[in-house]
């Protein structure tokens, strides 16, 4: 019997036997001819990656915390006492206030942003990858469709000559 079907792969079944997905650490090499580009995007998703995290969270929670003894000393004139003075002294509320309110807010606020396009930029790919998915799952579904159509014509000819033979038979 004749081969009735020619199967022939969709190009993207290939492609996912060699790729994997694509994950935000695969993104810190963007491909990208500006090395400034380059440069920033790897750094601001390192620094995103670092920063993003609960120790960091825990850092910066300990961090705003020397500053709670001053700001309730100025509340509470009486829990003045209850604090060493070292804690409460101006130059150590001023360098928590710039640490808080100038490098945490103005510098890495940006840096975080940045982080956060690259990894946007791989959920994008990640998604375009899943469409090109499903296209090649379709077009697959086609084709077996068609090799089912093709079977079933060869199986209603077969059908077809069965019984002609058994219209012949005594």
């Amino acid at each position: 019997m004749a081969n009735i079907f020619d199967y022939q792969p969709h190009p993207r079944a290939e492609e996912l036997k060699a790729n994997q997905p694509v994950k935000t650490v695969d993104m810190r090499e963007i491909d990208h001819p500006n090395l400034v580009v380059r440069f920033n995007a790897r750094l601001g998703l390192a620094i995103t990656t670092g920063v993003g995290t609960m120790w960091t969270a825990y850092l910066f929670t300990l961090l705003a915390l020397v500053s709670l003894p001053s700001v309730l000393s100025g509340v509470f004139p009486s829990i003045k006492s209850a604090f060493p003075s070292w804690l409460i002294s101006l130059s150590l509320i001023a360098l928590v206030a710039w640490v808080a309110q100038t490098f945490l807010q103005l510098v890495l606020l940006p840096i975080i942003i940045v982080g956060q396009n690259v990894q946007s930029k791989s959920a994008d790919k990640r998604a375009e990858d899943t469409y090109k998915d499903a296209e090649a799952v379709l077009k697959e579904a086609a084709q077996i469709q068609e090799h089912l159509a093709a079977q079933d014509q060869i199986i209603t000819d077969i059908v077809a000559k069965l019984e002609a033979l058994t219209t012949k038979l005594p």
